[in-house]
């Protein structure tokens, strides 16, 4: 007869595997990503320019945020005036003047960062203004080509919209697979959650959806340019989560922010669209042409 000891039920129970949590508040994610898209979708289709003005205030909510953890976490002071000014300034000319006008705004952003920062002691110059120039390349000037695509013709929305839906496309599909399917880990030095079922799963998502997305949305476009398209996203999108990641990571925090319930900060939200942006624009330039 099996004996019984105290207990033995709960350590049985503890023995059982645990479901797998999502890690965040879900319904609150949801939220703000419907309410963020309701906001995108209707300056995106009814005046482009202020889905310009979107941009620009993503930038420099994005540049404060990452601004404020280097000050916090690594005392790096640089200068968020010049960057926000400059970072606004080449979103707008990257629209009105495209890629010289968004590369002499960049320009002129660095030689800015220099200049302010010289107001200061001279001690951890260097490191600062380094931090500097690369805020402002990360967040603004790769910010710039959504713009570019915007400005691209008739098609521009479009053009747009595909962008930010295949890089969703691509974030969902690699939680879900990952999620479901996901043991072998990706970077697990950099981001333990990821797993190479979730890249596998990105890619698929990706691919269907660029297929769709080209087909029917985009001027001139094919579905077999789609599924290059796709493809691209999903890699883009991935390693600038991971780039991100290793930022924080160095930083010694979970999140960029608080402003956005269940997601973090702007900055966790740009993390996969940044690096992507100039990966679509390009290719669109190549397969549709700039418009």
């Amino acid at each position: 007869m099996p004996t019984s000891f105290p207990g033995s039920d709960r350590t049985a129970d503890s023995e059982k595997p645990k479901k797998k949590s999502a890690g965040r508040n879900l319904r609150a994610a949801i939220g703000v990503g419907v309410g963020l898209g309701v906001v995108i979708l209707a300056s995106l289709f009814v005046y482009k320019p202020v889905f310009v003005g979107v941009i620009a205030i993503a930038v420099v909510v994005g540049l404060w945020e990452l601004t404020s953890r280097l000050a916090e976490r690594k005392d790096i002071r640089v200068p968020l005036v010049p960057l926000a000014v400059g970072g606004t300034a080449m979103v707008v000319a990257g629209y009105v003047r495209g890629a010289e006008g968004a590369w002499v705004a960049m320009a002129l952003t660095a030689l800015a960062v220099l200049v302010w920062r010289m107001t200061e002691a001279p001690e951890n110059y260097l490191r600062d203004v380094t931090a500097g120039v690369f805020a402002a390349f990360y967040v603004p000037f790769l910010a710039t080509f959504v713009a570019l695509m915007l400005a691209a013709g008739a098609d521009g929305p479009q053009r747009v919209l595909t962008f930010l839906l295949l890089t969703v496309v691509s974030d969902t599909g690699a939680y879900a697979v990952g999620w479901r399917f996901g043991t072998h880990k990706l970077a697990p030095r950099i981001s333990p959650g990821k797993t190479r079922e979730g890249l596998v799963g990105a890619v698929l998502f990706a691919m269907v959806a660029g297929a769709l997305c080209m087909q029917f949305l985009i001027k001139d476009g094919a579905w077999w340019q789609g599924l290059i398209l796709g493809f691209a996203v999903a890699a883009s999108a991935t390693l600038g989560d991971l780039g991100e990641s290793m930022i924080k990571r160095d930083l010694g925090i979970k999140d960029m922010g608080t402003l956005l319930p269940g997601h973090g900060g702007i900055m966790d939200r740009l993390d996969s669209l940044l690096p992507t942006a100039p990966v679509v624009w390009l290719l669109y330039v190549v397969f549709v042409g700039a418009g």
